[in-house]
Parts: C-alpha cells; sequence; structure tokens
C-alpha cells in the first residue's frame, strides 16, 4: 500500500472514527473548539509509544486550556498485533491514564492518507485544518530529560501565538505502521 500522505500547507483528511470512550469522533468538531489539534498514530505495543506516552500526555495536560487537543489514533492491524485491537486499546487507555482521545482507525484509510509511516507520528494541524507541522515528538524517544529539540511543544506554542513553525517536518521515531496484507 503505496502511502499517499497530506502535505505541510495542505487540508488534513477529514475522519470519522470510534473511540475508547464509546463515541465517534469527527475532525471537523475539533477544529471547530481548538486552534490547534495533534493527531498522533500510535498503538498499544509499540516500545516508542510506551517511551513517549508520559510525555505526550503532558503535553495535553500543559496545552488543553491554550485552545489546544491532542487526538491518538491507532491504525494497525489487529489481525496480525491482536494487542493492538480496540478492546485492548480500552484497556491501554483506562490504564495508562490516557488523557485525550484515543480512537480506532479499523480501515486504515485515517492513516493511509495523512500518510502516518511510524507509531508515533505527530501531525499538527492549524484551526483551519492545514497540516502545520509533521514528524517526531521529539529528538530523543529514550529519554525525556535528554532531549535538546521540543519539535511538537515548539510547533504547538507557534500555532497557538501565530508564528512560522520552523522545521515544519521531521523523520517521525519509532515502529512501522502495521498494514493489513504485508
Amino acid at each position: 500500500m503505496e502511502t499517499i500522505g497530506t502535505q505541510i500547507g495542505s487540508y488534513a483528511p477529514d475522519f470519522e472514527i470510534p473511540g475508547t470512550d464509546g463515541t465517534v469522533h469527527h475532525l471537523a468538531r475539533y477544529l471547530e473548539e481548538f486552534r490547534a489539534v495533534a493527531v498522533v498514530f500510535m498503538c498499544n505495543h509499540c516500545p516508542y509509544v510506551k517511551m513517549y506516552l508520559d510525555r505526550l500526555k503532558q503535553i495535553q495536560q500543559d496545552y488543553q486550556g491554550q485552545g489546544f487537543t491532542l487526538v491518538g489514533i491507532n491504525p494497525n492491524d489487529a489481525d496480525q498485533y491482536p494487542e493492538d485491537s480496540f478492546e485492548k486499546m480500552k484497556t491501554f487507555a483506562r490504564d495508562n491514564q490516557v488523557n485525550f482521545p484515543y480512537l480506532r482507525d479499523v480501515t486504515q484509510e485515517v492513516a493511509h492518507t495523512f500518510g502516518a509511516t511510524k507509531t508515533p507520528h505527530v501531525f499538527l494541524l492549524n484551526q483551519q485544518g492545514v497540516l502545520c507541522y509533521n514528524g517526531a515528538i521529539d529528538d530523543r524517544p529514550e529519554s525525556a530529560q535528554s532531549v535538546k529539540q521540543e519539535y511538537l511543544r515548539t510547533a504547538i506554542a507557534k500555532i497557538l501565538s501565530g508564528e512560522a513553525i520552523v522545521p515544519t517536518s521531521t523523520d517521525p521515531i519509532g515502529c512501522s505502521v502495521k498494514w493489513r496484507g504485508r
């Protein structure tokens, strides 16, 4: 499956997919409510997601009162990776006290149209739904204490203050998305 992908400066694809909270989540509703939305493709089993989870929760906590939200989406094929099933996502979200919506992309269409290649892989949108940054959360997955470049935090702050984001993309660090039929 060749990844299509959304380019920086282009409108992100809308989605309407189920969340672990039992409701259906629609990107357009988030864009109506928030000035910045970070869509992070993630899963339950990836060691990189596990390394980054506390940082993601902290980012949500730090910026949620400023017109920002994080939205986690799991696109992985649960047939090949049963640990990434929707039921196990509910357990993961509860056990890890995930403080942002965690959604299931069962068809993998959302990940495909965004151009997700890794877990985690971040796509930061402004309120108009335009992709402003994509890539890594920061430059040190293995150690929050040794981070030198906080890519996502910097990009969020820039959107919220109306400034230009530099860099607009970095290489995501993580495990490959587990596509069906591969």
